[in-house]
């Protein structure tokens, strides 16, 4: 049995484990309920906390990338993520990618050893009204939770359709043909490319565009824009993939090499033994995967250790569900996190589990609520899903335009940003 005091996070993915940390942080003992590896997904591989799905990039880290200011800001706001990806990185030019084993592993173990944690391997289908808890079971909550969670809401789920990479053994790759080289001189040649002459490039499109997909779920088609499968992104033109996950700029091996697309691998362990295709989401069968990226310059002979996946995801709209606290208005001892909430991506996601623990921390205190502010990439990420403009709400990645910020601003908005996060913890009761 639970102590009155506990306070229960559903979810062991980035949000719930920053939920979890948080509210650890902030004096309170926590009871973390994960499904896994009890029952699989049919996304996740291990049983860890925090493991990643898709990419193990996490997107860019300088100030003048919207998704790095807001992992500066998750610094300082004590990320256990942050942490991780530190102690797991992996060369990937002004990308933050990290080892997944590694990066998974030291947030399931820092969890583990802190007092006060308690992980409950057990599915959870519905949740008790009145105590305190934090919904972070991402976007692939399904079954009987999610029918529950629509029941409370009296609304139907929305959805779009998501997709991962393959990973290649880095042995099986012919460095003959493929070379070492990071986009515009990043400093480090981290990034295998694989170039393609134009017939191969022609080629390799026509294979994609035709191959044999999966079975649509839900035939629909809805898909995020920002993590498109790479077939959908070649069926609307022959020169897309140039134009986009293979554009050859800055990827030139020496002078007077011309590819007319390059594929680009990033290092997806930290022995460096495996390598993903950067940009190459699919819903393809996977002996089509091995067929038509065989076709590749370079991975002719590559030995496949991880196909691509789609899987569905489920979000909410928060504005209409949600207190600015991240409590649901239907049951406001309960509090989202994550992917659910409507915001896109590892590092976004991680950051909303920060802050429905430090809210909800706040609440269980008897503080007054005090949002984080809006001139900041997290706060004004929060403004989006929570106070949407008319029409379906999509779902969103960090950006500037939420800011209203253009290129020649983004200096100064980082540098306010920071600045006004740090007034703010200064000012924060506890």
């Amino acid at each position: 049995m639970s102590s009155a005091s506990e306070v229960h996070v559903l979810g062991g993915g980035l949000a719930g484990s920053e939920a979890a940390w948080a509210l650890l942080k902030a004096g309170f003992p926590v009871v973390l309920h994960e499904r896994r590896p009890l029952k699989g997904d049919g996304a996740h591989e291990t049983g860890l906390l925090g493991e990643l799905v898709c990419s193990n990039s996490l997107k860019g880290e300088r100030l003048d990338n919207a998704c790095g200011l807001l992992k500066e800001e998750m610094r300082a706001l004590g990320s256990l993520t942050m942490e991780a990806a530190s102690f797991a990185r992996v060369p990937a030019g002004n990308a933050l990618a990290v080892d997944r084993n590694q990066f998974a592993g030291f947030i399931t173990e820092r969890l583990l050893s802190t007092p006060g944690f308690r992980l409950a391997r057990e599915e959870v289908s519905s949740i008790p009204e009145g105590e305190p808890w934090i919904l972070a079971t991402g976007p692939l909550t399904d079954g009987p939770l999610l029918s529950w969670l629509e029941s409370l809401l009296g609304q139907e789920s929305l959805h779009f359709y998501d997709a991962s990479a393959p990973i290649v053994r880095k042995d099986s790759i012919d460095m003959g043909v493929c070379y070492y080289k990071s986009r515009f001189g990043q400093g480090d040649d981290s990034y295998i490319n694989c170039p393609f002459t134009k017939e191969e490039y022609f080629r390799f499109v026509q294979e994609l565009v035709s191959a044999r997909r999966v079975i649509d779920h839900g035939g629909k088609g809805e898909y995020f824009e920002g993590c498109l499968p790479i077939e959908v992104m070649a069926a609307r033109d022959v020169e897309t993939l140039r134009h986009g996950p293979l554009k050859p700029f800055g990827l030139r091996r020496e002078e007077g090499h011309r590819p007319y697309a390059v594929a680009q691998l990033r290092q997806d362990d930290a022995l460096g033994e495996l390598y993903n295709l950067v940009g190459f989401q699919t819903n393809l069968a996977f002996p089509e995967q091995r067929r038509v990226f065989s076709l590749i310059p370079g991975l002719g002979k590559a030995e496949f250790v991880r196909y691509g996946l789609m899987h569905r995801n489920s979000y909410l709209e928060a504005g209409k569900h949600l207190s600015p606290d991240l409590s649901f208005r239907a049951m406001p001892s309960l509090s989202l996190a994550g992917q659910l909430s409507g915001v896109e991506g590892y590092v976004e996601s991680a950051a909303t589990g920060i802050l429905a623990g430090r809210y909800l921390a706040r609440r269980l205190k008897g503080l007054p609520f005090h949002p984080v502010p809006e001139r900041t990439m997290l706060g004004a990420l929060l403004s989006y899903i929570l106070f949407p403009r008319e029409g379906r709400l999509e779902p969103m990645n960090a950006n500037w335009g939420l800011l209203g910020v253009h290129k020649e601003g983004r200096e100064k908005a980082s540098a306010e940003s920071l600045s006004l996060l740090k007034d703010y913890l200064r000012e924060e009761e506890w």
